[in-house]
């Protein structure tokens, strides 16, 4: 019967694939990225009109005792020095 359900709704199949209406870690606040992880603020890119992306920006380790305390701005201004900028794009989980 399952090959069957598959047949008939396979947008059942992506959601239990990918279980993307899964976010985990369970009740957290992922608008506020720096509860989770060190030295780390969340902003939101406008790419086109009518869609925003949001993103998650992390200074390295190295830059750990720099960024304590820093605001947005801070942030923002230290990706335009000259230290590489690495972007990972984690799937379609709908969660950063």
């Amino acid at each position: 019967s399952v090959p069957f359900l598959i047949r008939l709704f396979p947008s059942v199949l992506t959601k239990f694939v990918y279980l993307n209406f899964l976010a985990f870690p369970f009740f957290v606040d992922f608008r506020r990225p720096e509860l989770l992880v060190n030295n780390t603020i969340s902003l939101y890119l406008t790419t086109e009109p009518g869609v925003t992306v949001g993103i998650w920006h992390t200074v390295p380790g190295s830059r750990a005792a720099e960024a304590q305390g820093k605001d947005q701005r801070w942030y923002e201004e230290a990706l335009a020095d000259a230290h590489p900028v690495i972007i990972y794009l984690h799937g379609n989980g709908g969660t950063r």
